[in-house]
């Protein structure tokens, strides 16, 4: 028997229901096979937006494994967590952070979403899952004794943690988080100040967000031996994709559009994020309209960081995707000094000093959605802003070298979009 026979394999399942088995050879090839009973259910949970049995070639998709070498597919592979994070819980399982397959073992139980990750017997593996060889070698994965597991993806340490008379708590294995806790940042001053403001502004125009706090440090509990800055909060989001102990389903839109986490400011605009909400979403006028004011909005407040895996849609119902509240919106341009741009391409151009509404009209027409259903939505963004931002500002947390900052921001936008202040 070759060493690269030798093989673990995961259940996936979805709402209760088994939709596939995930093995994971020790060559380094991840393969994907779907259950014949859910490939062939309709209607079904809804996995990712390209197995609903609307989505063109969604049969085709699923009729074959899928296969990659190391990473997993880009549908499971959004679900890991990203750069200091992922270091870390490497370090903590003794594998390379690029072994995919060891580190959704390790958070099967808690991932983004309702997805549950499971290792299973050798003798519980159905036969079309492996060739003779591999079945003979099947193992099940090794999964360190570690109670605190849980996975988000980003850049920066985030957790999910349960709150309890107003203390928090890493989720142990098998408990849901109702709360996402970002704690301050080793390299830029006071985020989660940055976030609460930002995220408080948006609210104010009409973006659609769950509950936000800032939490302070000392009363996050459990926290693994990290260096933190001498901040005193937190920032704290409630999780969308929870509640009241049950899972919802959610994908980014890397996912969606098949994209690796490294991509996610590359191969991809806001028009095919419209076109998707538009045509597949339960409610496809009101979600595009959403968002319009949420890019007006991130432009109003230089969030340069609305890649792709910062839009993000949920299945309530388990079938039909609707687009997910707001997170990750902060005033990038003040960490990164001559920042102007888009993450994404937004109709002909990515800079926020250009931005008007003939060039919102101009994505509008490109991503097929009329024109007359969004100016509104816009006006009334601008509206809110101009008339709350300015005085709400002043009692936000906010630095107040980042309030200068955002200030002077909004007197450089084109005059379309310019916000006065007294």
């Amino acid at each position: 028997m070759a060493d690269g026979d030798a093989v673990s394999v995961l259940e996936l399942s979805l709402h209760g229901t088994i939709i596939g088995y995930l093995a994971g050879f020790r060559d380094g090839r991840n393969i994907l096979t779907f259950t014949p009973e859910y490939a062939s259910a309709n209607p079904r949970p809804t996995f990712s937006l390209i197995t609903h049995p609307a989505f063109p070639k969604a049969t085709e998709i699923m009729a074959s494994p899928w296969v990659k070498r190391r990473k997993l597919h880009p549908v499971l592979s959004n679900l890991l967590p990203e750069g200091v994070l992922r270091d870390y819980l490497a370090q903590a399982l003794k594998t390379h952070k690029d072994n995919e397959f060891d580190l959704i073992a390790c958070l099967g139980q808690d991932l983004p979403g309702a997805l549950v990750a499971k290792a299973i017997e050798s003798d519980a593996i159905p036969g079309y899952v492996l060739d003779d060889t591999a079945r003979a070698s099947a193992i099940k994965p090794f999964i360190q004794d570690e109670k605190r597991r849980f996975s988000l993806a980003g850049v920066q340490l985030k957790f999910s943690m349960r709150e309890k008379d107003g203390r928090y708590q890493i989720a142990e294995t098998g408990a849901l988080g109702d709360w996402i806790i970002k704690t301050p940042s080793t390299t830029h001053k006071f985020v989660p100040l940055n976030e609460f403001t930002a995220m408080h502004l948006a609210k104010l125009a009409g973006v659609t967000m769950p509950d936000i706090r800032l939490v302070k440090l000392n009363k996050l509990d459990q926290l693994p031996a990290i260096n933190l800055p001498n901040e005193e909060y937190a920032f704290a989001i409630r999780r969308f994709d929870r509640n009241d102990g049950n899972r919802i389903h959610m994908e980014d839109f890397a996912q969606i559009l098949v994209k690796y986490p490294a991509d996610k400011y590359r191969s991809a605009n806001y028009q095919q994020i419209a076109k998707i909400l538009y045509n597949y979403t339960e409610d496809g006028l009101g979600d595009v309209q959403q968002l319009a004011r949420r890019l007006l909005v991130n432009i109003l407040l230089a969030n340069g960081d609305a890649h792709l895996k910062n839009w993000s849609v949920l299945y309530p119902d388990t079938l039909t995707p609707v687009l997910s509240p707001a997170y990750d919106i902060v005033t990038t341009r003040v960490y990164m000094g001559d920042e102007r741009n888009f993450a994404l391409n937004l109709g002909k151009d990515k800079d926020w000093y250009k931005a008007s509404l003939e060039q919102f009209e101009y994505w509008a027409e490109k991503s097929d959605i009329p024109w007359r259903a969004i100016r509104p939505h816009l006006l009334d963004t601008l509206d809110k802003a101009r008339g709350e931002w300015p005085t709400a500002l002043k009692d936000l947390p906010m630095d107040e070298t980042h309030k200068a900052g955002l200030i002077a921001h909004w007197q450089n936008l084109h005059p379309d979009f310019r916000i006065e202040t007294p």
